[in-house]
């Protein structure tokens, strides 16, 4: 009687499996630094909207705001709310205005508090770079 193989040795199986292993270890840390990348866009859209108010605030009044922004005195008079600068991954204290320029174009640091949000603190300059 003759034999047919309609299957997969073991070894063919064990092959497949270390292939999908290895590419799933070179493929998970690119994937993390992408996710975090993307939680920092949220921040981004944030601090732009933060430094566009700021420089009509001080064209109207000739004032800059510095400091942390989690004081409503500083929203109002800015003009914004608490949610208009709380996300899935930041919140209105994660926000403040290190400093501001001769033209009321503000220096924004955001630093993650969140339990989901990515780590570290960024500043978006004066020149709109994110260092």
């Amino acid at each position: 009687m003759k034999f047919r193989k309609n299957a997969f040795t073991l070894m063919e199986l064990m092959v497949v499996i270390l292939i999908v292993g290895v590419l799933a270890a070179a493929i998970i840390p690119i994937m993390r630094g992408k996710i975090d990348a993307s939680k920092w866009t949220e921040a981004n859209a944030a601090a732009g909207m933060l430094r566009q108010t700021h420089k009509v605030y001080f064209m109207e009044s000739g004032q800059k705001i510095t400091g942390p922004l989690n004081d409503t005195t500083k929203l109002d008079a800015l003009g914004l709310d608490e949610a208009d600068l709380t996300g899935t991954y930041f919140s209105t204290k994660d926000y403040a205005i290190t400093a501001v320029n001769a033209n009321g174009v503000p220096t924004v640091k955001v630093t993650g508090s969140q339990t989901n949000a990515p780590t570290g603190s960024r500043t978006l300059t004066v020149e709109g770079e994110w260092q």
